[in-house]
C-alpha cells in the first residue's frame, strides 16, 4: 500500500505543477508598465540589444589586432622517397682541375686534358623523417588602420545604442497608441452599455403604455430594433476591443493565454496636460542621435582610407626547432636551432588609385549622411508643426464633442420626460437618443484622435 501511496501522491505533485505552469497569469499594466514590460520582453528590442553586444564583440577583435600575436606550429613529414636533385659534376672537374695544375701525365705520357662535358651528378637531399615544433611572433608597431579602429570604437557603440534607441520609441509610440486605443473602446463600451440599460426601460415603458392603448406596435417595433442595434453595436465594439488586446499581446511579447488588464484612464485633461508650450531640441529625437553616431563613423571611416598611405610597421620573430631523421625516432638524436628577429616595413608606393578612390568614396558617404542630418531637422521642424497643429485641432473637435454630448443629454432628457408624461411622441425620443448616440461616437472618436496626437507630437519633439 506504501509504494501505491507514494507513486499517488507523486502523480498528485506532478499533475498540480503541470497545471500550474499552465495557469493563466493576470498582468494588470498602466501604459507605461505596458511600454516597460514590451521593451523588456519585445523580439524586436531584444535583437536591437544583441546588436549593441555584437558590435562590443567586434570592438574587442579590433581590439585584439592592437595586441601581440603569437601562434605555436608543429609537423611531422615523412618521405618515403626522397626527393632527387641533380647539378653538374663538380667532383669531377675539381679531380681534373687538381691533375692538370699538378702536371699529372697519363700513362702514355701525354698531360691529363679535361673533358669539355663532366655530366651531372644525380643525388637525394634529406631525410626521410622531418620533424619541426616553433613559436611565431608578431606585433603591429604601426598602422594607422588599425589604430583609426581603435579611436572608432565608442562611436560604433554609439551608433549600436541609438540604433536600438530609434526601435525601443518606436515599440513605445505603438503600444501607448494601442493602449489608449483600447482604454476609448472600454470607455465607448461602458457607454453603450448605459444606453442598453435606457433602452430596456424604454421599450419596458413603451409596452405598458401600448398596452393601455396610447401607443402603436410601431412604436414598440422601432424601440426593440433600436435596442438590437445598439446590442449589435456592444457585440461589434467587444470584438474590437478582444482584437486590439490580442494585439497589444503581440506587441508587448506576452503569451496569448495570459490576461491582460489594463488600469490606466483617459480624460479630456490627461490629454490636455503639457503639451502645447513644449519646447524641442534636434538632439533629443532618437533618429538624430543615430545620424549624429553615424556622421562620426564616417568621419573615421575618411580618416582610416587616409592612413592608409602610411607606411606599416610590424616586429616579427621566430623561434624553432626541427629533428631529421632516417626513421621514426623523434626522441633520439640532435635538434636543430633556428630563430630570428625581424623589422617589417611595408611601404605603398602605387596601387593604380584605388587609396584614393577609397578616401573620395568615404567622403562622398560621409556627405550623404550631412545631407540626411540636415534634412532630418527640417523633417523634425516640419513634424513639430504639424503634430501642434493636429493638437491643437484635435483639442478644439475634443471639446465641442464634449459640449455636443452634454446638449445632446439634455435634449434626451428633457424629451424622455416629457414622454414620460405623455406630452411627447416615440418618434422624438427615439431621435433624440440616436442624436445622443451619434454624440457619444464623435466624443470617444476625438478623444483617441487627441491622445493620437500627443502621442505624435510628443514623438516629434523627442519627448515620449
Amino acid at each position: 500500500m506504501k509504494p501505491k501511496l507514494t507513486i499517488s501522491i507523486l502523480l498528485f505533485l506532478f499533475s498540480f505543477g503541470w497545471m500550474k505552469g499552465l495557469a493563466q497569469q493576470t498582468n494588470a499594466f498602466s501604459a507605461k508598465q505596458a511600454v516597460d514590460y514590451a521593451l523588456k520582453n519585445s523580439a524586436t528590442v531584444k535583437n536591437a540589444l544583441i546588436d549593441i553586444q555584437i558590435q562590443q564583440k567586434q570592438n574587442r577583435e579590433i581590439t585584439a589586432s592592437a595586441y601581440p600575436q603569437i601562434t605555436g606550429s608543429g609537423s611531422i613529414t615523412y618521405n618515403p622517397n626522397v626527393a632527387v636533385q641533380t647539378f653538374p659534376n663538380f667532383i669531377a672537374a675539381g679531380t681534373y682541375g687538381v691533375l692538370a695544375q699538378n702536371n699529372v701525365k697519363d700513362g702514355n705520357g701525354n698531360p691529363i686534358v679535361a673533358p669539355a662535358d663532366f655530366g651531372v651528378i644525380a643525388a637525394q637531399f634529406g631525410s626521410k623523417v622531418n620533424a619541426n615544433a616553433g613559436v611565431d611572433f608578431n606585433q603591429i608597431l604601426f598602422d594607422g588602420q588599425v589604430f583609426v579602429g581603435l579611436m572608432a570604437r565608442k562611436a560604433s557603440i554609439q551608433y549600436a545604442e541609438a540604433a536600438a534607441n530609434v526601435t525601443q520609441e518606436q515599440i513605445k509610440t505603438n503600444v501607448y497608441k494601442i493602449y489608449y486605443q483600447l482604454t476609448v473602446g472600454k470607455r465607448q463600451i461602458e457607454t453603450i452599455n448605459a444606453n442598453i440599460a435606457n433602452y430596456d426601460k424604454l421599450l419596458h415603458d413603451t409596452r405598458i403604455i401600448y398596452q393601455n392603448g396610447f401607443a402603436e406596435k410601431l412604436d414598440v417595433d422601432k424601440v426593440q430594433v433600436q435596442l438590437n442595434n445598439l446590442q449589435t453595436q456592444r457585440l461589434k465594439a467587444q470584438n474590437q476591443l478582444d482584437a486590439g488586446n490580442a494585439g497589444l499581446k503581440f506587441l508587448l511579447n506576452m503569451p496569448q493565454k495570459d490576461i491582460l488588464m489594463l488600469t490606466d484612464t483617459l480624460s479630456d485633461e490627461d490629454v490636455k496636460l503639457n503639451i502645447l508650450d513644449s519646447e524641442y531640441n534636434y538632439a533629443d529625437r532618437k533618429e538624430y542621435q543615430q545620424l549624429e553616431a553615424a556622421s562620426k563613423l564616417g568621419k573615421y571611416n575618411v580618416k582610416r582610407y587616409q592612413l592608409s598611405t602610411l607606411p606599416t610597421v610590424h616586429l616579427a620573430a621566430n623561434y624553432s626547432k626541427n629533428a631529421q631523421r632516417q626513421k621514426f625516432d623523434l626522441f633520439n638524436g640532435p635538434y636543430f636551432t633556428s630563430s630570428f628577429i625581424a623589422l617589417r616595413v611595408n611601404v605603398p608606393i602605387f596601387d593604380g588609385g584605388a587609396r584614393n578612390a577609397r578616401v573620395a568614396s568615404a567622403k562622398l558617404s560621409l556627405l550623404k549622411t550631412e545631407n540626411n542630418i540636415s534634412q532630418l531637422k527640417s523633417s523634425i521642424d516640419n513634424d513639430v508643426a504639424q503634430a501642434r497643429i493636429n493638437m491643437s485641432s484635435a483639442i478644439l473637435t475634443l471639446d465641442n464633442q464634449r459640449k455636443n454630448i452634454d446638449l445632446a443629454m439634455q435634449v434626451y432628457n428633457t424629451t424622455r420626460l416629457k414622454y414620460e408624461q405623455g406630452l411627447g411622441s416615440n418618434q422624438e425620443i427615439s431621435n433624440a437618443q440616436t442624436d445622443l448616440v451619434t454624440a457619444q461616437n464623435n466624443y470617444y472618436s476625438a478623444l483617441y484622435d487627441a491622445i493620437n496626437a500627443k502621442i505624435d507630437f510628443l514623438k516629434a519633439a523627442g519627448k515620449l
